[in-house]
């Protein structure tokens, strides 16, 4: 399946309408790791968005960025909170 420009249009412009919303990502890391993480839509970009990542009392806050084709290659999962 290739990637069309209009998807990755569709994709942008609903990231888009959901900024500062919390979100939780399943991040695929390959070799059947999954995280799974909590954060807060922090900006959408022409070519990638960004999602700030909750800090806990192990790890400080961390922005993570993200192509919007990662969305439609299921890279990562997104669903809101």
């Amino acid at each position: 399946m290739a990637v069309q420009q209009e998807d990755i249009n569709k994709v942008r412009a609903s990231v888009s309408g959901q900024l500062g919303n919390r979100v939780m990502i399943q991040l695929d890391r390959g070799r059947n790791r999954v995280d799974i993480q909590e954060g807060v839509i922090q900006g959408a970009y022409p070519s990638v968005f960004t999602i700030l990542i909750d800090e806990d009392e192990k790890k400080p806050p961390q922005l993570l960025s993200f192509s919007y084709a990662d969305i439609l290659t299921r890279d990562i999962r997104m669903k809101l909170c």
